[in-house]
């Protein structure tokens, strides 16, 4: 049933906000030049590595040795708007139809992540990725990295279609608020480097 709802909503939305995500793209382009869609492996149930899409919010802007600049310089104003309303996100339901993501599930991280993960942490990777999850509406990137996973785990553990349909709304009304898009200095959340527990 979820795996239906997944697909049939997908598609829905795909097809309603077709005429949006093709200005958004035309606008990505314009502005920040090609390519318009960032494409990074991320992992996905039980670890599995996949391709995530999205659009890009940052510039290309690199040093004088042809380094990347820092974050929080190439990501310009008009990135900032996109990660804003989560806009950038829209073509994860691309991923959607693929299987490769869920409408709700916990975040795809990165795959440097994966042998930094307690077992504990690890639960979250049980279940297929999200564009949304439940950490995403208490808190998104405002949060402890430790209290996202506790989250995760919480949603691995008591998931169901009724709370789905709940963190989706949810998720509605945080898009619209713009709340818990960064912590502290940082672009979105600072990189996680393991938990300490002692």
């Amino acid at each position: 049933m979820k795996r239906l709802f997944d697909v049939l909503l997908s598609i829905s939305l795909l097809l309603l906000f077709s005429p949006f995500i093709l200005m958004v793209a035309v606008l990505v382009r314009w502005k920040l030049g090609s390519s318009v869609i960032f494409k990074q492996q991320r992992p996905g149930l039980h670890g599995k590595p996949f391709y995530l899409y999205k659009f890009r919010t940052m510039s290309d802007a690199r040093d004088n040795q042809g380094n990347l600049l820092p974050d929080y310089i190439r990501l310009t104003p008009f990135g900032q708007m996109l990660r804003k309303y989560s806009l950038d996100e829209l073509l994860q339901l691309v991923n959607v139809i693929k299987g490769d993501l869920s409408l709700v599930g916990p975040r795809p991280l990165l795959m440097d992540y994966l042998p930094l993960y307690t077992d504990e942490q690890a639960k979250r990777h049980s279940v297929k990725p999200g564009i949304t999850g439940w950490a995403q509406v208490n808190g998104r990137n405002a949060i402890s990295w430790e209290e996202k996973f506790r989250l995760d785990v919480w949603y691995v553990e008591n998931q169901s279609f009724l709370l789905d349909l709940n963190i989706i709304a949810l998720t509605i009304r945080k898009v619209l608020k713009s709340e818990g898009i960064s912590r502290g200095n940082h672009v979105t959340t600072e990189k996680f480097s393991g938990s300490n527990f002692s």
